[in-house]
């Protein structure tokens, strides 16, 4: 790729704030905190521009992060990432060990839905039948 194409495909910090849905100020603190896999390249007035191997990389950390991944972990994952091959293994650990608590929290709202679901059901059939005795009334 020759550097006018790469110009060509870089972006700015608004672009990628844009197209991953981050803000501006998120993204000078994944940069700040080495969240990235590689450094975020500067114009020669101090400018950030990103390339679109960063914006694929902030999408995979937004989905990590709205699941619940913590900072250290995520950050964990981008040095292994950084280090480049031989450590797949482990990254696939801290994975798997992300996706095991991701399937323990949506069984627990999967849980909360179903009591939720039945109350809806209490209720809608006593209003069905015009009486609301029998469900809990402080009042009484």
């Amino acid at each position: 790729m020759t550097t006018t194409e790469a110009a060509a495909q870089s972006l700015s910090i608004g672009e990628v704030a844009e197209r991953t849905g981050m803000s501006v100020h998120a993204l000078r603190f994944y940069e700040r905190e080495r969240l990235l896999v590689g450094p975020v390249q500067r114009t020669s007035g101090g400018r950030r521009r990103y390339t679109s191997f960063d914006v694929d990389w902030l999408l995979i950390c937004v989905k990590l992060r709205a699941s619940g991944m913590p900072l250290a972990d995520l950050k964990h994952f981008a040095e292994l990432v950084r280090h480049g091959p031989g450590n797949e293994a482990e990254r696939l650990r801290l994975l798997d060990a992300h996706r095991q608590r991701v399937d323990a929290q949506i069984q627990a709202l999967e849980e909360c839905r179903s009591v939720i679901a039945w109350k809806v059901g209490v209720y809608a059939e006593h209003l069905a039948r015009g009486k609301a005795r029998g469900l809990w009334d402080p009042t009484t």
